[in-house]
């Protein structure tokens, strides 16, 4: 089974694009981030005719997730569990981030948690403290997830750069709430409750990102940053054959500042 993560930056400026990859690429399962869409707004038809279910957690102009699966998806969540309180203001947590379903394969049902962390510039500011929280969330959830021994990943846009190696320019980032101690420190102790890193168990090439900013020519230097993971449950570890960045999509046409990441796993 072939799953992908894409943060899209957009469905209505990027379909042609995820559609054309889709044809490519041929993943089986898609988690999709910022798809900046209501969930009646969102262009179904063009999946589904390419044998894709649909479901999706979104609002108006920001954030949104989506799965898209030529599998079934059973037991749809949308939403991280407690929510009240845990809000940007102090009320409860109403931001589309966070979409859970079970997919079952030809040989394994697999759990896919599909997340779109929340950024947290500027750091010293109310974005950051959300931002932790909402780690802090993820944490709890993960736990309750490995209590069933059952295969699960977690995977999407998690704005955190969890190492040193995973910038071209760490330095540039020594500021940014995606390099804080802080968010590193709540990424690490996700992956301690026994998660593996999908690409650092692949691969440890010092030069692969998901991300380049628009602006700079990031893009044109190699400026960028891995901040796109798939963690994986032991269970679903056990099953992992590959994982690889799709980075040629960042040089297309109307590209998003994202490019896939994907894995292959034996289900």
């Amino acid at each position: 089974m072939k799953i992908a993560s894409y943060n899209i930056n957009g469905i209505k400026a990027r379909l042609p694009a995820v559609t054309d990859w889709l044809k490519e690429a041929e993943p089986d399962v898609v988690i999709l981030q910022e798809i900046k869409s209501m969930d009646e707004n969102f262009p179904r038809e063009p999946f589904e005719d390419m044998g894709y279910n649909v479901e999706t957690h979104g609002q108006k102009s920001f954030n949104g997730v989506a799965l898209l699966s030529k599998f079934p998806l059973e037991d749809v969540v949308r939403g991280l569990p407690e929510a009240e309180g845990t809000g940007r203001d102090g009320g409860d947590d109403e931001e589309a981030r966070y979409i859970e379903a079970t997919v079952v394969g030809d040989l394994q049902a697999v759990r896919i948690c599909g997340l779109y962390l929340p950024n947290g510039n500027p750091v010293g500011d109310e974005k950051f403290a959300y931002k932790l929280r909402w780690m802090t969330r993820l944490q709890a959830h993960v736990e309750t997830l490995m209590t069933s021994e059952d295969p699960f990943l977690v995977a999407g846009d998690y704005n955190v750069i969890p190492q040193v190696e995973d910038a071209a320019r760490p330095e540039a980032w020594r500021d940014d709430a995606l390099f804080q101690p802080e968010s590193r420190d709540a990424f690490r102790r996700l992956v301690n409750l026994g998660l593996t890193d999908a690409f650092r168990a692949r691969s440890q090439a010092t030069d692969q990102y998901t991300f380049w900013d628009f602006q700079r020519g990031a893009w044109q230097r190699n400026d960028g940053i891995r901040i796109d993971h798939f963690l994986l449950s032991p269970q679903c570890a056990d099953l992992l054959t590959d994982c690889q960045i799709d980075k040629e999509m960042r040089a297309r046409e109307k590209p998003s500042d994202h490019v896939p990441i994907w894995v292959n796993i034996a289900a």
